[in-house]
């Protein structure tokens, strides 16, 4: 009975204390089917009940896209605060990355990495959660397209930026790199872990051929995890991936 009492006490305790994260690449809200459709994306994400989203490819009223602020406009529709992060100026405004939250923002900080096919940066959030773990640092990410040796140095500059974090930080988003990749391994031979069990590829949405989105973590307390690509087909040109993380009883794996 008092086992019984005990478990019925500990259950909500550890509900409470998952964390659930999305990330997903948009398409600046343009489907496989050409269509341009917010609610549609907001849809998609809102079914995982995140926590917090990483998002990339985002415009920000730009004419290709409806002059829509969409950052804004996926955190109105999903009630969530939202940060945003230039690459560079584009058709009367600006395009780049975005994340939202349902935590707390304490801090934002862009991290300007070295300029490829186009101008990447990445975008970090210091979110405060009243469970666990604590605070935390939570990075959207999307690096070059197109070569790998320049993947491995914004890896190296997003590295050098984050190194006097003295809490935990989670990368999330868009490496353009398979999961064997130098950039990839640049990162877990700094002690980052891949997020990542028997996994499917990601792009393009229709018919995914390569394995480029990924969530990475260093610093979090004992966990354990559970994530997913989600069977999404049209929405973008990416099939979006979650991930549900919480506290490890007995270890960390």
């Amino acid at each position: 009975m008092k086992i019984l009492m005990f478990l019925v006490f500990l259950l909500p305790c550890l509900v409470a204390a998952e964390l659930r994260l999305v990330a997903y690449n948009i398409h600046h809200g343009e489907g496989m089917d050409g269509k341009l459709d917010l609610k549609r994306i907001a849809k998609v994400i809102a079914a995982e009940k995140p926590d917090l989203v990483a998002l990339q490819e985002v415009d920000k009223v730009c004419r290709r896209s409806g002059s829509v602020d969409q950052a804004a406009e996926l955190a109105k529709l999903l009630k969530m605060e939202y940060r945003f992060g230039k690459f560079m100026d584009y058709q009367g405004g600006e395009y780049g990355m975005a994340v939202l939250s349902r935590l707390p923002i304490e801090k934002t900080v862009i991290h300007r990495l070295p300029k490829g096919a186009e101008p990447r940066v990445a975008l970090e959030i210091v979110v405060g959660s009243p469970n666990w773990p604590g605070k935390f640092s939570f990075v959207s990410i999307h690096n070059d397209w197109i070569k790998e040796p320049l993947r491995v140095q914004q890896i190296e500059v997003l590295q050098e930026g984050l190194k006097d974090r003295k809490h935990p930080v989670i990368l999330a988003g868009d490496f353009n790199a398979r999961p064997d990749s130098a950039s990839l391994k640049k990162l877990e031979t700094k002690g980052w872990k891949m997020l990542r069990e028997g996994r499917k590829n990601t792009w393009s949405a229709s018919e995914p051929k390569v394995e480029i989105d990924f969530f990475f973590a260093k610093g979090l307390p004992p966990f354990r995890f559970q994530d997913k690509v989600i069977a999404e087909t049209v929405a973008s040109d990416h099939r979006p991936i979650a991930v549900v993380i919480s506290p490890a009883v007995g270890g960390n794996d």
